[in-house]
């Protein structure tokens, strides 16, 4: 049990007031190093994470708008000659790179002996080849964010421990159990703690989040594929 200065017990809300007015550098500064190690790593990991979000919120922002604005041009053009018109304004974007594998294979076919439309099935391939490899760009560096969600609190946990272990050094050390021998080590603990989910909530949550908006362009890039197979068909032979 600890005592403040050999008197009584010392008060849960006592501890919490004390912790909470110690300076952030302070700790820092009196740190071990391995602790200081820990919450770099785990700073480095936060920042890492955020530049991502703040990245990945503004090309799926772009990506979501534009795909919306090709889509109603699309829906509007008569024939393939007016469609490809369309997608020359809003390149690059998901929808005209899946457009753009489709019509690639449609003009060969026309090109071929046959001068015609052959082989739907080859033209949904090349366009579910285009739609992945769109979804492989909208992906990148997804998977920090799942990293730093996952290994986060680990690593604060580690610091935890660490700054456990130099309270109880200390505490021997002192030879009392006063909060002056064991303070900077917990405090050290807690602040691991703390930069560890504050790393790991945001990542965790903008994961989840771009995965959703991920999907939600799959299906969309789905859809849209029908739609140019419908126009393709509507224009065979004219």
């Amino acid at each position: 049990m600890l005592v403040l200065g050999g008197g009584g017990p010392l008060a849960g809300p006592t501890a919490a007031l004390l912790l909470l007015q110690t300076d952030f550098w302070e700790l820092i500064s009196h740190g071990s190093a391995l602790s200081n190690v820990v919450l770099a790593v785990l700073i480095g990991f936060s920042l890492f994470s955020l530049t991502i979000i703040f990245s990945k919120f503004s090309a799926f922002r772009a990506v979501t708008r534009t795909d919306r604005a090709f889509l109603r041009a699309f829906r509007k053009a008569s024939n393939l000659d007016s469609a490809m018109a369309a997608a020359e304004q809003f390149r690059p974007t998901p929808l005209v790179a899946v457009f753009d594998s489709g019509f690639s294979e449609l003009s060969r076919q026309v090109k071929s002996a046959s001068g015609g439309v052959n082989n739907l099935d080859a033209i949904i391939r090349t366009m579910q080849v285009g739609a992945s490899e769109e979804l492989t760009r909208l992906e990148q560096n997804l998977s920090w964010l799942a990293t730093t969600a996952s290994v986060s609190p680990f690593i604060g946990l580690f610091g935890t421990v660490l700054g456990i272990i130099r309270a109880f050094q200390n505490l021997g050390a002192a030879g009392s159990t006063s909060l002056r021998a064991v303070g900077p080590g917990i405090s050290e603990a807690l602040v691991a703690t703390a930069v560890g989910l504050m790393a790991a909530i945001p990542a965790a949550i903008f994961y989840n989040h771009f995965g959703r908006l991920i999907k939600d362009t799959g299906d969309r890039m789905d859809n849209f594929a029908l739609e140019f197979l419908n126009l393709v068909e509507r224009n065979d032979g004219k």
